[in-house]
């Protein structure tokens, strides 16, 4: 019957490179924790806060209305902060700014999750090097043996070097797949903050000079009347 592979005493002869991806490994999983603790819903676009800012606004609550939104740390909640702070501002300049708050938001989380990039780009390369420097020692060996007829050697030498590529594939794959799981609920938030702002600006800077329009016309037809 055929030996079972023992990957961990592989791995623990694997030399250097194994060290190095191991760290990777944990600089992967670290970020990924913190980003999957920090980066989600209910910090970004809570749900149910701009439905609870509506009968404030309309009934000018404004300091009630801020003291709601420092409890909601949620970039949300901010751009909001933002838009009443500003509420003298014309619409254009209000829907420009709030759009840079949230872009500066989400790029500081994309910041933050750089490093699962960093790890799938570095990892596949330590393992190759690994790689390499592992068959320059085994064919080293069989060099001064002078054991060519020997291929115990030769397949023991091989077998060490391959683990680090083994290794770094490894460790690759999941953080290339944990980056551009991150990078496509940035885009989805994104598209929610953008969803989110031009309603805020639409029903509160844009539909309310129309109303008061329309009820100075309505005022001025019936004083004519």
């Amino acid at each position: 019957m055929a030996q079972e592979i023992d990957f961990v005493g592989q791995l623990a002869g694997g030399g250097i490179g194994v060290v190095v991806i191991a760290a990777l490994s944990l600089l992967m999983v670290a970020v990924a924790l913190e980003r999957f603790a920090h980066f989600r819903k209910s910090r970004i676009t809570p749900a149910g806060l701009v439905e609870s800012m509506l009968p404030l606004w309309q009934s000018k609550h404004y300091t009630l209305m801020q003291q709601v939104l420092q409890k909601s740390d949620s970039t949300l909640a901010r751009v909001i902060s933002y838009l009443i702070t500003q509420r003298g501002q014309d619409a254009r300049t209000l829907g420009e700014g709030a759009a840079d708050l949230a872009s500066l938001e989400l790029r500081t989380h994309q910041q933050k999750a750089y490093p699962l990039a960093v790890v799938a780009t570095v990892a596949p390369i330590v393992g190759l090097l690994g790689t390499v420097i592992g068959m320059i020692e085994a064919f080293h060996v069989i060099a001064f043996s002078g054991a060519m007829g020997d291929p115990a050697l030769l397949a023991g030498g091989i077998s060490k070097a391959l683990i680090n590529t083994a290794a770094g594939l490894s460790v690759a794959l999941p953080a290339l797949g944990l980056h551009h799981y991150f990078k496509n609920r940035q885009l989805m938030f994104g598209l929610s903050l953008e969803r989110h702002i031009h309603a805020l600006i639409q029903e509160w800077f844009l539909q309310a000079p129309v109303a008061q329009d329309e009820a100075a016309a309505v005022t001025q037809i019936t004083q004519a009347a």
